[in-house]
């Protein structure tokens, strides 16, 4: 199993490139998005997934392990194969594939190409319970939502700080982060409040 490659692109197109790894050339498809990020002579990382079939042998390549993970869950959807799966990721950002299941909401993957009603209902139906849900946003307050918070602090506990000073910092940043903050946006500025003299005075 083909699980990573990393190797200098030798060839690109718009949605596939050729990795050389030591000699040996790659051909691996990539989301449009992906490709487009990517030039002649890079060096480039990616997880793949190596796909078996009768008359042939796929590698498919990804940025990150959650895209990656969203590929394998989409191949176990009725009706998806591969090519499906790529074009579903070349359409959509994890989130909005995450948010679109929750919501029960097919019309994101009828916009796909290849994806049909039948397929598109199937994906929602499917993967219902199976992803990763994306931190939602209050919309009256614009304050991202109690999920993040929850992520944040168990990051600064498992860094060495209390539960409780956690608990402050990170309450004390979420009040003006914007609204697309991250994991780790919130704990860089969650960090930075707290500062290095505070961590002797959580251990009290």
């Amino acid at each position: 199993m083909i699980s990573s490659l990393r190797g200098r692109v030798l060839h690109l197109e718009p949605d596939a490139i050729v990795l050389d790894v030591h000699g040996v050339g790659y051909a691996v498809a990539v989301t449009a998005q992906h490709a487009r990020t990517i030039h002649l002579g890079d060096e480039v990382f990616v997880h793949t997934s190596l796909i078996v079939r009768e008359d042939s042998m796929s590698l498919f390549g990804f940025e990150d392990r959650s895209t990656l993970d969203l590929f394998g869950h989409l191949l176990s959807v009725s009706g998806v194969g591969p090519k499906s799966a790529l074009g579903v990721l070349s359409s959509l950002t994890v989130d909005q594939v995450a948010s679109a299941v929750a919501d029960e909401d097919d019309a994101p993957f009828r916009r796909v190409s290849g994806i049909g009603p039948k397929t598109a209902k199937l994906i929602v139906v499917q993967l219902a319970g199976k992803l990763t849900m994306p931190t939602r946003v209050d919309a009256a307050t614009g304050q991202v939502g109690a999920g993040l918070a929850a992520q944040v602090v168990a990051a600064l506990v498992a860094l060495g700080w209390s539960e409780r000073v956690a608990a402050e910092a990170t309450d004390a940043v979420l009040s003006d982060a914007p609204s697309a903050a991250t994991v780790p946006a919130l704990l860089k500025l969650a960090l930075a409040y707290l500062g290095p003299a505070r961590k002797e005075q959580s251990r009290v």
